[in-house]
């Protein structure tokens, strides 16, 4: 074995290694093996000598720790404790509020795509199927929502009355305390469904059962407490609001200036150990109607009446909002979506210790409950939002493009409209998958922190994209508002679901890459920890053996995107056959490769990354539809491979790859260091980026799936409310699309005979007469035609008020 054979055998040894991240023990016996086998046909020499010296120099200091952890790990911690900024306590408990789920597989660049297709789908009880059926369409049927939005700026008595009888605001609260205990799947779907019909009523339902009251006392409350408040929620002779946004606080809940000083007052005609707390809140869902609220301030006690601390810190308390010192103040208007929000004020609020949800020994505690009960919160009610939009838009676009028509065509056959339907039909597939995914994960027991960020974000920037093109098909129908526009609110409410819990740009650039690489990396947060360990022997172990393990990992992933890259994925496992297995083996590929891009943006930035939001954006973006994939091709499994829904299946992993290779390219085109970047790039992307944007075949194939009824198209908008009165605006459609396709086979034989000038009239209508006439159709048949027209003729028509109709109002 000559030296350029060695030196290839040895790479070659070395790569291998790597690749299956073997122990560093196992990895120095085969190297030295080979290098024994190496010497061995070689008459010993100085050059020999020194070869052998220098590895098992390198072999003790590698796996002898005390060696290693003296000349290397303890100098390497220094240098870690300089680049990455300590951890904040208010970080540390958004670190650890929720669980790692799914996500930690993707992060891995080895997803375990068995485990995957392992996790139950999530699935209704009959008891919650009962009530989808029964209260809430009965709610739905019960709202006019141009009555609660233009008119009654609020749900009628009837609605309120109805929604409290039948426990709509105990969906979340055990039965032992009279509320519903519904999974997390049902609230979801609950919410989707009034969300199609009334997104007012769809957010009064919402509120309550998501981040507030029932939520934190179900969790945290003292059974004194629960016993207090829960019945009363259930039953809604309670009414919650939670008061946590600010003037000057609003993403950044944590630099709340709401503040309370323990001290002794006046309670209950006693002197009891209590708070007085100043407060100003805005943006209070349920505010105006509330009777009783959670309050977050900051804590403090300046003569240690509790204890040692004087800065308590963040704290949560349950207060009834006729306490003395509580103003309502008036109502804003969240873009003429006329739920109750406004603002709330206390100034000098004395209330006993007893009011601290939890007791006061939670006093402090509040920012970690909200982060807890926030990782699962947003993992619910706003993705039902995006997901009822989403599929409202299918149901009813889709529909009006076959009905409407232009130039004697239905308006779906023009190929920008198709390619409008196609991201209606693809997004919405993906929205849904991705809802069903996570909403599982919690009824599941976990509290994913990083996946609900995930589907918050994406759901609601999908349901964005959905509705703006569902109001590009309909044109001047989704701008007129009115009775008949069942789009128009959807689209005045976007901002709303992009703000709230999070805003969409603090949740992308922030969030899901800043902490998601912390919490779901295998070794970062265990080199966080040890660095911040005071404890100098237990810091420097703790560090030397996560650190090690990381450069394997790292060194593994490398040699995983290098070789999936130069083999286009082929020799990566898939757990199934047919049309999904490549998609399973090209997300492989790109797991691979964010997990690469990832440590490699940490190792040459540093603390910097954190700051640098257009890059950790782009991760997070990769790292987003990795996990969107995921849902997507555990749909497809769950749902039995439906033939019909393969298109859809796949025009959405071909989208999320091309997203994932785009998000990938802008980071290695922006890395500030140039040389790192095309190095990466070569481990990325070796041949070039082999994916593309999904073809127009596949999304027409999509889009056609939008305009007929269908198993597909009721799979695709399942779970919205689909009127069969003709009365509402998506009743009317459903009836008008049915009739239109059955008149086309007869309008076919009118539009042959002119075309053969065996009619003389050139307008339509006159036409189909004149076919009558001379028995081209039959009386039946022209009584079709004339049922289509005049129901295609009541879907196009728009609303028209009188004159006068906006004068002398009061909006207010």
């Amino acid at each position: 074995m000559n030296g350029i054979a060695f030196l290839f055998a040895a790479v070659a040894t070395g790569a291998v290694l790597a690749y299956f991240n073997v122990p560093l023990m196992i990895g120095t016996f085969v190297l030295g093996a080979l290098l024994a086998a190496f010497t061995w046909s070689f008459v010993w020499g100085p050059a020999i000598y020194a070869l052998w010296v220098a590895f098992i120099a390198l072999a003790l200091v590698l796996n002898i720790h005390a060696l290693r952890r003296a000349l290397i790990s303890n100098h390497v911690l220094k240098l870690f404790r300089k680049l990455m900024p300590p951890i904040s306590q208010t970080e540390r408990e958004a670190l650890e509020a929720g669980t790692v789920w799914w996500e930690k597989d993707l992060f891995s660049g080895k997803p375990d795509w068995k485990k995957l297709l392992g996790f139950p789908a999530p699935k209704l009880t009959a008891e919650e199927q009962a009530f989808l059926d029964g209260p809430v369409e009965n709610l739905c049927s019960m709202i006019n929502d141009w009555e609660v939005t233009d008119r009654l700026k609020d749900l009628p008595k009837e609605a309120w009355d109805y929604i409290k009888k039948e426990r709509f605001f105990g969906l979340i609260i055990t039965k032992e305390y009279g509320g519903l205990e519904f999974s997390a799947l049902a609230h979801s779907e609950v919410v989707q469904k009034l969300a199609s019909k009334s997104i007012t009523a769809a957010v009064t339902v919402m509120v309550p059962n998501s981040l507030g009251p029932a939520e934190l006392l179900l969790h945290y409350g003292t059974d004194e407490q629960k016993k207090r408040y829960l019945p009363g929620l259930a039953i809604g002779t309670e009414i919650p609001c939670f008061a946590l946004t600010e003037p000057q606080a609003g993403s950044d809940a944590s630099s709340i200036t709401s503040f309370g000083v323990i001290e002794t007052g006046m309670f209950g005609g006693k002197e009891v150990l209590g708070m007085r707390v100043n407060w100003e809140k805005r943006y209070i869902t349920l505010s105006s109607v509330a009777t009783v609220m959670g309050l977050a301030f900051k804590l403090y006690d300046p003569n240690r009446l509790l204890g040692d601390k004087e800065d308590i810190g963040i704290t949560v308390a349950l207060v009834p909002t006729n306490t003395p010192g509580i103003s309502i103040g008036n109502r804003h208007d969240p873009l003429s979506i006329p739920f109750h929000n406004g603002t709330i004020r206390g100034k000098d609020v004395f209330m006993p210790l007893n009011y601290i949800v939890g007791g006061p020994s939670f006093a402090g505690k509040g920012w970690q409950m909200l982060m807890e009960r926030l990782s699962i919160g947003r993992g619910i009610s706003l993705p039902a939002l995006g997901a009822s939009a989403s599929k409202t838009a299918c149901r009813g676009t889709g529909a009006y493009a076959r009905i409407r028509r232009q130039f004697r065509l239905p308006v779906a056959r023009m190929e920008g409209v198709e390619e409008a339907l196609t991201f209606i039909a693809g997004h919405t597939y993906a929205v849904d998958a991705t809802r069903r995914f996570t909403v599982g994960a919690i009824d599941a027991g976990q509290r994913p922190s990083l996946a609900s960020a995930i589907a918050k974000y994406n759901i609601t920037e999908r349901m964005r994209m959905v509705v703006n093109h569902a109001m590009d098909v309909q044109g001047g129908a989704a701008i007129v508002l009115g009775p008949r526009n069942f789009m128009g609110r959807a689209y005045q409410s976007i901002p709303i679901s992009i703000t709230v819990e999070g805003a969409n740009i603090l949740t992308r650039t922030l969030i899901v890459f800043g902490q998601g690489v912390i919490r779901a990396h295998p070794y970062v947060l265990k080199e966080m920890e040890a660095a911040a360990e005071k404890d100098p022997q237990k810091a420097s172990a703790a560090f030397d053996s996560a650190f090690f393990s990381h450069a394997g990992f790292t060194l593994s992933t490398a040699m995983g995107a290098l070789v999936s890259g130069l083999t286009g994925g082929a020799l990566l496992p898939a757990p199934v056959s047919g049309p999904a297995a490549r998609h399973y083996r090209q997300f492989g590929r790109m797991s691979a490769a964010f997990a690469l891009a990832s440590d490699v943006a940490m190792l040459a930035l540093g603390g910097k990354l954190k700051r640098m939001e257009k890059l950790t954006g782009r991760l997070a973006d990769a790292i987003s539809n990795l996990y969107i994939a995921s849902a997507v091709l555990k749909r497809f499994e769950d749902e039995g491979r439906k033939k019909e829904d393969e298109a859809l299946m796949r025009w959405a992993c071909e989208d999320a790859l091309f997203r994932i290779q785009t998000s990938l390219d802008g980071f290695l085109r922006n890395l500030p260091n140039r040389p790192v970047a095309a190095m990466l790039r070569l481990f990325i992307f070796p041949c070039g980026r082999p994916y593309h944007a999904p073809s127009d075949r596949l999304g027409g194939a999509c889009a056609r799936i939008l305009l007929a009824p269908s198993e597909s198209r009721d799979r695709l908008t399942a779970g919205i409310h689909v009127p069969h009165n003709t009365q509402e605006s998506l009743g009317r459609i459903e009836d008008a699309l049915v009739k239109v396709i059955r008149a086309e086979a007869v309008e076919k034989k009118v539009l042959e005979a002119a075309r053969a000038k065996k009619l003389k009239s050139l307008d339509p209508a006159a036409q189909v007469e004149e076919a009558e006439k001379l028995g081209v159709i039959s009386a039946e048949e022209k009584k079709i035609v004339a049922e289509a027209e005049a129901a295609r003729l009541d879907v196009v028509t728009v609303d028209e008020f009188p004159k006068d109709y906006w004068s002398g109002r009061h909006d207010g």
